[in-house]
């Protein structure tokens, strides 16, 4: 009879870690999350030295990214952020050639240098995505302020983010535009080919007829 394996505490651990891996990404599988880029160093570049405040490409790279997720820019007027599913617009760190389709800037709705400002982006397209500062005519994107992430499914996109786009505006008709007025007629003759009615007539010889019995 084959004697009984005997669980040692090496082999305890080892699935007790496995378990926790597999709880960890079920847990995650389960909730939309916000990514603060670059985490506590933020969105900055310091123009003095020409660097960057965090090596966005090694933050990326340690991330997980699903639809309805959200990329948190911490930073300051001083720096833009582009959005961007066009490989050579990100390569060029410009925006000049690129189109309204594939590629965004988002306003951080201040004006003004160096004020402070939070910038969401919402993921709302599961492909390959491209993020960088158009600042300084390119010259912070080209000293690293820049990283690409890959959006998977996940959960899906959640119903606030999961709504048809609005219908395109339509300004209401003007004068111009309601069309040409009904025709208005024009009595040209009057009734009965413009004789007088014997109305009149019949009533003076009446008054008359009766001042004469008086």
């Amino acid at each position: 009879m084959a004697a009984a394996t005997r669980a040692t505490p090496a082999l305890c651990l080892v699935a007790a870690a496995l378990l926790m891996l597999i709880t960890a990404a079920a847990a995650a599988s389960d909730t939309y999350t916000n990514h603060t880029v670059g985490g506590d160093a933020g969105w900055f570049f310091n123009s003095t030295t020409n660097k960057t405040s965090a090596d966005y490409d090694a933050w990326a790279a340690k991330q997980t990214f699903n639809l309805g997720d959200y990329l948190i820019f911490n930073t300051n007027t001083n720096q833009s952020v582009i959005q961007t599913y066009n490989k050579t617009t990100f390569a060029s760190c410009s925006i000049d050639d690129s189109l309204d389709t594939d590629t965004f800037v988002y306003d951080n709705g201040s004006d003004g240098l160096g004020n402070p400002t939070v910038v969401s982006v919402p993921l709302t397209i599961a492909s390959t995505q491209y993020y960088f500062s158009a600042a300084g005519d390119g010259i912070h994107c080209r000293h690293g302020m820049a990283f690409t992430i890959k959006v998977a499914t996940g959960l899906g996109l959640p119903p606030n983010l999961n709504q048809p786009p609005p219908p395109p505006y339509a300004p209401p008709p003007g004068p111009a535009d309601e069309g040409p007025s009904p025709p208005v007629p024009v009595v040209t003759t009057r009734p009965n080919g413009g004789a007088r009615t014997g109305g009149g007539s019949s009533f003076l010889w009446l008054c008359l007829v009766v001042i004469v019995l008086l």
